[in-house]
């Protein structure tokens, strides 16, 4: 989570409320910090800042103690003991004219959580003990299920039912990502049952599955008979504008769903070369890693409306059935993130597969514009769209960063690695090794062609194409090209 000095000024300057909670905290965690963590989980979510007293003066917290206190408070949360169930957050330092704020955010939960024995409620700027109010704990419960379908229980279903290879390897992802992950030393069903993927109706006192668990991780036979209508429908529509061009139908449980996207999208989009600084990123990785975990976290799955991730000449556009909380394009400016399914983004943020809430759209903004040539869009409705500008592969045009570094955006790695190749004449077979294509007519339309149009690798047999003597080599302006490239 990255914390804004501004954003963060203005919360002080703003003063508690309903979302927003000060902890002096100055060299150890107020006592009751896990009371209104309860309280913003069970209510909308908010934001807690350590060193930072009642009227508003920045304090900051000591130095020596930071790393204490944010070890003491991640262990805590994820403690079921003391937060019921558990959860995770993390904690990020800020620093504010030379002193050290810690910021925490914490999203709304679709679960009703408890603090050691008690439920706490937020009201106004106060954290408010509601245990023993058995009609206002009915009606937060009633709250709960009603906004989020993802807490829906299938009864007597279980491991048998999901995927535990799967199961495991997020496991051991979770672990390597932060080699003190409680899930590390859980058995599967411990594991589930952290994850708020299995849970007991607390009316019937049957227990399950949830919705969330059986499309994280389900079988096949498991997502299809829990969510019917389930499906990701993946389209290329350049050349055949009234059917498709190629087409992957997704109905796989959520992380498969997240690699055949992914998959798909590095079939079909270019990936241009792009500094940020003096690092290499991959914009498109970038930008669609994003993509793909909204479609498939932000999504309202009691709704038949199928995904759809389309791509056309120039552009990217997904669409999704969604639960609004607004109308219209999204201002990032003023955009305010609302979790749609919290269990879900919450297991894809330990597997690595998501950011914090609202990182996504700050990512999408900062790298869209550089590899497409304008803003995506974002459109909040019953249907959430989102669109994207794209480059083609081996397009003409290039393109400064964000960084004012002006760098070339036309090419892909793999066309800048086949020119490389081609500062000695190389054959068709010899190139298609680079990231082993086995169809010449493919590579030679897709990669090659638009390589040569652009001057910027030649034939050695121009006359026959398709000799079986015929050679590349790169160009003098190829030559050129390469020397703006570093890796």
């Amino acid at each position: 989570m990255i914390s804004d000095i501004g954003i963060i000024k203005s919360l002080v300057e703003n003063g508690e409320g309903l979302t927003v909670e000060f902890k002096e905290s100055r060299i150890s965690l107020n006592k009751d910090v896990y009371d209104t963590v309860c309280a913003f989980l069970n209510r909308h979510g908010g934001t807690i800042l350590l060193g930072v007293d009642d009227n508003k003066n920045i304090v900051g917290v000591d130095k020596d103690c930071v790393q204490a206190i944010k070890e003491t408070f991640v262990t805590t949360v994820n403690n079921p003991q003391k937060i019921n169930p558990p959860t995770y957050l993390s904690v990020d330092p800020v620093e504010i004219d030379g002193k050290t704020v810690l910021h925490i955010y914490v999203p709304e939960s679709s679960q009703v959580h408890r603090c050691g024995a008690k439920i706490f409620d937020r009201n106004e700027d106060g954290d408010l003990d509601i245990t023993n109010n058995t009609d206002m704990v009915s009606r937060l419960y009633q709250r709960k299920q009603s906004s989020y379908s993802e807490n829906k229980i299938f009864p007597y279903t279980g491991l048998e039912d999901i995927e535990l290879s799967l199961l495991a390897k997020c496991r051991k992802t979770a672990t390597i990502r932060r080699g003190d992950h409680p899930w590390k030393d859980m058995d599967d069903m411990d594991l589930l049952q952290s994850a708020q993927l299995y849970q007991i109706d607390r009316e019937t006192g049957k227990s399950g599955l949830t919705l969330a668990g059986i499309l994280l991780l389900g079988k096949h036979a498991s997502v299809l008979s829990a969510v019917p209508h389930h499906r990701t429908d993946l389209i290329l529509r350049k050349v055949n504008l009234d059917r498709y061009d190629d087409r992957d139908l997704v109905e796989v449980n959520l992380v498969e769903s997240y690699d055949r996207i992914l998959a798909f999208i590095a079939k079909h989009l270019p990936d241009p070369f792009y500094l940020e600084g003096t690092t290499n990123i991959s914009l498109r990785d970038t930008i669609f890693r994003e993509v793909a975990s909204n479609i498939l976290i932000h999504r309202e799955y009691m709704n038949a409306f199928p995904a759809k991730l389309i791509i056309e000449k120039g552009l990217v556009r997904t669409e999704n059935s969604n639960r609004p909380h607004g109308m219209g394009i999204i201002n990032p400016a003023s955009f305010t993130p609302y979790p749609k399914n919290p269990v879900i983004a919450r297991f894809f943020r330990q597997i690595g597969l998501a950011d914090e809430l609202g990182s996504g759209v700050r990512n999408l903004m900062k790298y869209g514009k550089a590899y497409g040539g304008e803003n995506p869009e974002l459109i909040e409705g019953d249907i959430f769209k989102i669109i994207i500008k794209v480059p083609e592969f081996g397009g003409g045009k290039d393109s400064g960063d964000s960084a004012g570094q002006g760098t070339k955006l036309a090419l892909s790695r793999h066309q800048v690695k086949i020119l490389e190749m081609c500062l000695t004449e190389s054959s068709i077979s010899d190139l298609m090794s680079i990231e082993g294509r086995s169809d010449r007519t493919k590579f030679r339309n897709q990669v090659l062609k638009p390589l040569i149009t652009a001057g910027l690798l030649e034939m050695t047999e121009p006359d026959k194409p398709t000799s079986s003597k015929q050679k590349y080599r790169a160009t003098e302006k190829g030559k050129e090209r390469l020397t703006t490239y570093r890796y």
